[in-house]
C-alpha cells in the first residue's frame, strides 16, 4: 500500500534539543534573578521536590508540560514569599521568557530540505511530547497538522496521538510512517500503533529497544529514498547533495 502521511518527532529528530534546553533554563534564571530577587538562587533539588510533589497528586502532569512547568514556578515563588497573584504573575511572565528561548532552535543542516521535498508528495505531520510549536519555528507551512502530548493530555508511546494522527490525516495504518529519534516514544509506539517507524539514529548508536524499527537512517536525506523503497508509486528520488 502506498505511503500517504509520514509523522516526525521535533526534538532530537529535528534539532537538538540539549543545548536548547539549557539555553532556556539560562534565560530563566536570568530573568528571575531580575524579576524575582527573593527568589535567590534555589537549589535544584527544591524544584525536583516540588515538581515530584505535584506529580503525585496529578501524574497527567507528566504530559502537560507547560502547565507543569508554570506550577513550578508558582510553587517556588510563593515558597519565597511572595503572594499568590503575584506569583502567578511572575510564574506566567517568567514561562514566557522560558518558552520564547525554548523555541530558538538549531536545526539540523538537512531539515529544511527535506521537509520541503517530501511535503510536495505526502501529507506531514508531527506527533511531539514537547512543548516546542512549529509555528513559532518557522516550520509550520511543510505540516498538515502537529499531535502534542500537551494537546491530548496523553503521550507517546501511547497508542493515541497516532490514532489521532492516522484520523486528521484521513488515512490507515498501513499508510503512514513515524520518524523519530527515542526507542519507545517513537518507534515502539508507532509500531503498537499500526504505523511503519523510522529511527533516526545519527550517532549510530547500537539498537537497545525492544520493538524493532522498520528501518533507521543517520540523516534526515536518506528518508526520500527509504520512503521511495516503500512506496508502490513512481520512485522519489532523493534531494539533491
Amino acid at each position: 500500500m502506498s505511503i500517504r502521511l509520514v509523522t516526525f518527532d521535533l526534538d532530537d529528530t529535528l534539532w537538538d534539543v540539549t543545548p536548547v534546553m539549557h539555553g532556556a533554563e539560562a534565560a530563566l534564571r536570568d530573568w528571575l534573578a531580575s524579576a524575582a530577587p527573593r527568589l535567590g538562587p534555589v537549589p535544584i533539588e527544591h524544584l525536583w521536590a516540588i515538581r515530584a510533589r505535584l506529580l503525585g497528586a496529578e501524574p497527567m502532569l507528566k504530559h502537560r508540560l507547560s502547565e507543569l512547568r508554570r506550577r513550578i514556578l508558582l510553587h517556588a515563588l510563593e515558597d519565597a514569599g511572595y503572594p499568590n497573584a503575584e506569583a502567578r504573575e511572575l510564574a506566567e511572565q517568567g514561562f514566557q521568557v522560558f518558552l520564547a528561548a525554548r523555541h530558538r532552535v538549531e536545526f539540523f543542516p538537512d531539515v529544511h530540505r527535506t521537509l520541503e521535498h517530501l511535503a510536495g508528495r505526502y501529507i506531514l505531520g508531527v506527533i511531539t511530547n514537547g512543548n516546542a510549536e512549529v509555528a513559532r519555528l518557522g516550520i509550520a507551512d511543510y505540516f498538515r497538522f502537529a499531535v502534542s502530548a500537551e494537546e491530548l493530555g496523553i503521550g507517546k508511546p501511547d497508542a493515541q496521538p497516532f490514532r489521532t494522527a492516522l484520523r486528521r490525516a484521513g488515512v490507515d495504518a498501513a499508510e503512514a510512517v513515524h520518524i523519530g529519534d527515542h526507542p519507545g516514544d517513537d518507534i515502539a509506539g508507532a509500531r503498537a500503533a499500526g504505523l511503519r517507524a523510522i529511527w533516526f539514529n545519527p550517532q549510530g548508536k547500537d539498537w537497545t529497544g525492544e520493538a524493532e524499527p522498520s528501518a533507521q537512517i543517520r540523516r534526515l536525506t536518506e528518508l526520500p529514498g527509504l520512503l521511495a523503497s516503500w512506496d508502490a508509486r513512481a520512485p522519489l528520488e532523493a534531494p539533491p547533495g
